[in-house]
């Protein structure tokens, strides 16, 4: 059977909560699919940190010749990232061929099993990570990322021009960050604008799939108690993907 739906969750600006986002739908779905994480962010390979396995190292198996990775398992997701290989305290120096090269190795060397989804955690930017994934790897779907910070929608419009032009069904954004939760009482907490926000709809023209509040538990990798904050966005994904 192996993967049935491969999808990118991707924004060209860093910050603004992508493997957050990430990790939450996959915990949302995990719930009644079978699901897996490719930490594909090559520069900062976080994913391994979200669920708390940065200690643990995947178990190489050799499967008709060849060596390959069993993921790790969290949360009943299947999770492999470069996190597990590249030393924490160094930053990573990739070109474009090597940045490539890794992340289709890292996905093929991969005893992935039977998913129904395999969610890819994009490195931010347009460039090469983009096009490999989309020739080799062929996402179904991707997922945009946004804030309403004017140099976040500009960015994120960029992805979803490269995505079009790869042929990469948008299914649509989620506006990250929009408000902040009081870590007292859970409501959400009248901010005074500070600077000017923008509209992400307006601006992106794609289908807004959710916006999610800053909280104490998205902060602390609480996934249990997080996840409750993308329940509207995966009710509507799982009628799209």
């Amino acid at each position: 059977m192996g993967i049935k739906k491969i999808i990118a969750i991707a924004s060209a600006k860093g910050g603004v909560g992508k493997s957050t986002v990430c990790a939450n739908l996959a915990y949302a779905f995990s719930k009644n699919h079978s699901v897996g994480i490719l930490d594909a962010d090559i520069y900062g390979p976080n994913q391994h940190l979200i669920f708390g396995i940065e200690n643990l190292k995947p178990e190489v198996i050799e499967v008709d010749g060849k060596k390959k990775f069993t993921p790790l398992i969290s949360h009943n997701i299947a999770i492999n990232s470069m996190g597990f290989i590249l030393d924490t305290a160094k930053a990573a120096m990739w070109r474009g061929p090597m940045l490539s090269g890794a992340i289709k190795q890292l996905m093929e060397s991969t005893q992935w099993g039977d998913l129904d989804f395999l969610f890819i955690d994009m490195p931010p930017g347009t460039g090469d990570a983009y096009i490999t994934v989309a020739q080799d790897l062929k996402p179904d779907h991707a997922i945009l990322v946004t804030t309403e910070s004017s140099l976040a929608i500009k960015d994120t419009i960029k992805s979803k021009a490269l995505f079009l032009k790869l042929n990469i069904p948008l299914a649509g954004y989620i506006n990250n960050m929009s408000s902040s939760i009081c870590p007292h009482c859970s409501k959400t907490i009248n901010e005074e604008q500070s600077t000017q926000k923008h509209d992400p709809l307006s601006e992106l023209e794609l289908l807004e799939l959710g916006t999610i509040p800053r909280s104490n538990d998205l902060l602390n990798f609480k996934l249990e108690e997080s996840t409750n904050l993308f329940l509207s966005s995966y009710n509507m994904l799982k009628n799209i993907l």
